[in-house]
C-alpha cells in the first residue's frame, strides 16, 4: 500500500487520568483496532481535540479522529516516533473484546474515530478512515477481517458505531472491511529514475559558468563560495552519470546563468532556444516540471 497517501497530524492532548493516562499499551504495539464514529454529527477532528483537551467530568477518549481534511492523533498511536498509549474508548465491563482478542480494548487496541455529518464530506473522510485502518494493518501485520472490530460488535447492547456513520454515507461495515483490504493491495507508486543530464549540457554548464564562478571566488579568497561551486560541478557531473540533480542546483544554474543568456541572445537577434533546451534538461534531471 501507499504509506504516504495522506499526512498524519500528531497533536496530543495533555496527560490526565480521565482522558490520557500516559500508559503504554500492554501489548506494546496494538493487538487490534476498534472502528468508531464520534456520534457527534458535524464535529471535526479539531473539535474533538478541543473537547478532550478540556474534558474533566468524564472518562473517555480515543487515539485518532479522522474527518474530511485531516487524520489527527490526539493520543500517541504508535504510527510515528511515540509508542502507542492507552485510551478510554470501550467500556470496561463488556466481555467481547477479551473473548475475541484476549485483551481489554482500552489496554491493547487503538480507538479510531470517524467524524461525519454536518458539513463534513463523507467520501473524503471515509477515504482517510479506510487508508488509516489499512496503514495500521500493514504496519503491525494485522488482517482487516479479523483484527478490526466496530464498537457495535463489541458492545451491541449500547453502541451503534461505526455502523451509524457508515450508513449515513451508504456504506456497510462489510464494505468497509473490503475497502480496507483493497487499500492494502494498492501498489506503491515508484518514482521514475531521473533522466541523465546530456553530456553536452554538463560540459557547457561547467566550462562556461561554474568554473568561471569558482575561479572568481577562489581568487577573491571566498573559500565557502569556491567550495559551493566545486560541489555544484560535482553534482552536475553526477547528474550526467544518472543521479538526480538537486532541485536547488538546477534552479541556481537556470536563474543565474541560462535565463540571462537566453535574454541576451534574444536581445541580440540570436536564437535563444538552446538555452531553453538546456534549462529543461536540468529541470528533467531534477524532477522539476518543464517550463
Amino acid at each position: 500500500m501507499n504509506a504516504n497517501k495522506y499526512p498524519i497530524e500528531r497533536r496530543y492532548i495533555d496527560k490526565r487520568p480521565n482522558v490520557r493516562p500516559g500508559i503504554r499499551l500492554v501489548t506494546g504495539s496494538p493487538a487490534f483496532f476498534v472502528a468508531h464514529d464520534t456520534g457527534n454529527p458535524g464535529a471535526s477532528a479539531d473539535n474533538h481535540w478541543t473537547y478532550f483537551q478540556r474534558q474533566t467530568d468524564r472518562t473517555a477518549s480515543a487515539q485518532v479522529f479522522i474527518d474530511d481534511r485531516k487524520i489527527l492523533e490526539i493520543i500517541p498511536a504508535g504510527t510515528g516516533a511515540d509508542p502507542a498509549e492507552q485510551a478510554y474508548h470501550v467500556i470496561r465491563n463488556i466481555k467481547a473484546d477479551n473473548e475475541l482478542y484476549g485483551y481489554d480494548a482500552n489496554h491493547a487496541a487503538l480507538g479510531i474515530e470517524l467524524c461525519y455529518g454536518g458539513s463534513i464530506n463523507f467520501d473524503q473522510a471515509y477515504k482517510r478512515f479506510v487508508w488509516y485502518l489499512a496503514l495500521c494493518c500493514s504496519k503491525w501485520g494485522k488482517t482487516p477481517s479479523t483484527h478490526i472490530a466496530s464498537h457495535r460488535q463489541l458492545d451491541p447492547a449500547r453502541k451503534r458505531d461505526c455502523d451509524q456513520a457508515l450508513a449515513a454515507g451508504g456504506v456497510t461495515l462489510k464494505q468497509l472491511i473490503a475497502d480496507i483490504t483493497a487499500e492494502l493491495a494498492v501498489p506503491v507508486p515508484i518514482a521514475p529514475a531521473p533522466a541523465k543530464l546530456p553530456a553536452d549540457v554538463r560540459d557547457h554548464v561547467i566550462v562556461s559558468y561554474i568554473q568561471s564562478a569558482w575561479l572568481a571566488s577562489f581568487q577573491a579568497g571566498e573559500r565557502e563560495e569556491a567550495d559551493h561551486y566545486s560541489r555544484l560541478a560535482d553534482n552536475v557531473r553526477a547528474a550526467a552519470a544518472g543521479e538526480k540533480l538537486p532541485k536547488s542546483n538546477a534552479q541556481e544554474i537556470i536563474f543565474n546563468w541560462l535565463s540571462p543568456a537566453w535574454h541576451k541572445a534574444k536581445a541580440n537577434g540570436l536564437d535563444p532556444s538552446r538555452y531553453n533546451v538546456m534549462a529543461n534538461a536540468l529541470r528533467t534531471s531534477a524532477g522539476i516540471p518543464l517550463a
